[in-house]
């Protein structure tokens, strides 16, 4: 089944943000976890997601698409690929890294308490494979141990790696002063020659000196490099990153940055992400059409539990019949809110 076809009822990945419907799973830049990863995607993409978000990896995409295989086996329609790069430094694109010698023997690992990727056992060092770069240890640790380093695609490298993977979407996380970095990393993904369905921009206000009239000047200006290269555009309002699994709070922040960029963004849809939750629908007025939602932090611990349960019984939760029912039913939990919001279409 080609990837906008789509069972009698279901919207097509078009469809959905024309109309408001659109649901998209972030599986993390970096995040390395890859029997995580492919279970994530085939239960979220069973449950009726649009889209999911990946680090521009290969082992990362192989894995994904395992996920999406799985939902041909089934018959059931997948969502689109969308795969994360970056055009400069950006705490999506990092991990914590610490010597665990230098760790005191009576420490009570505090890190490990916080951190919720279970990134950090009772022993050792960080696994790289599932830290996904949240921050929560940094300042946790009562000596400062814990640094952060980066993980991003190089510059180089982006528009070979992208041939192979051939994803149906890209995603790029930019940030206020970088626009020519920005249209620098667009000529190379033009380069690759990848039919692309959308390009996602990811920009916020946290962690920048900036108004929402001033991001909305930033991101008309990355409306001008995608009008010149040829790129539909998608916009991730990021509220608060990596922080969806904190509370209703950040939910807030996600949907009133949504508030403050609707009359000031260029033409494209508007999406919500970042501290985005289940409390996210519920904080939206009855005419507020966003063009869909992410749910990243929040969407992977909500099954993760039941990802490591399989894990322990040496399988997946794809092939645990009763562990992918209690999944598919937390996964549609999340998802089917925004498909019963009256939609309205919408120019895209």
């Amino acid at each position: 089944m080609a990837a906008d076809e789509r069972p009698a009822g279901q919207l097509s990945p078009h469809d959905a943000l024309r109309r408001g419907h659109w649901v998209k799973l972030i599986c993390g830049a970096s995040n390395q976890d890859l029997p995580a990863i492919a279970d994530l995607c085939a239960v979220y993409g069973a449950a009726g997601i649009d889209c999911v978000d990946v680090a521009a990896d290969p082992a990362v995409v192989r894995a994904a698409l395992q996920g999406l295989q799985w939902l041909d086996q089934i018959g059931t329609a997948r969502p689109w690929l969308m795969v994360s790069v970056s055009d400069g430094s950006d705490a999506h694109f990092r991990k914590a890294w610490f010597d665990p010698a230098r760790c005191p023997a009576d420490c009570p690992r505090p890190c490990q308490r916080v951190c919720p990727a279970e990134a950090i056992a009772a022993v050792g060092a960080v696994d790289e494979r599932r830290c996904y770069g949240c921050g929560r240890c940094l300042p946790s640790c009562p000596l400062g141990l814990i640094e952060e380093r980066d993980h991003r695609l190089s510059s180089d490298a982006i528009a070979e790696l992208l041939a192979s993977m051939r994803p149906d979407a890209v995603e790029v996380h930019t940030a206020p002063g970088r626009g020519e970095a920005f249209d620098t990393l667009l000529a190379q993904l033009a380069v690759a020659g990848v039919p692309l369905q959308r390009l996602a921009v990811s920009c916020g206000l946290e962690g920048h000196a900036l108004t929402p009239a001033a991001l909305g000047q930033e991101l008309w200006q990355r409306h001008s490099s995608l009008r010149r290269w040829g790129f539909s555009p998608l916009w991730q309002l990021d509220g608060r990153p990596m922080s969806g699994d904190v509370g209703a709070g950040t939910a807030r922040v996600a949907v009133q940055l949504w508030r403050w960029m609707q009359p000031l963004a260029p033409p494209g849809p508007l999406q919500l992400a970042g501290g985005t939750n289940a409390s996210t629908v519920q904080l939206l007025r009855p005419e507020e059409r966003p063009a869909g939602v992410a749910f990243g932090g929040m969407a992977r611990r909500l099954l993760m539990p039941l990802i490591h349960e399989a894990q322990a019984q040496g399988t997946s939760l794809r092939y645990w019949p009763e562990g992918w029912r209690a999944g598919l039913n937390l996964a549609r939990s999340l998802v089917e809110p925004w498909r019963r919001r009256p939609g309205m279409e919408r120019p895209c």
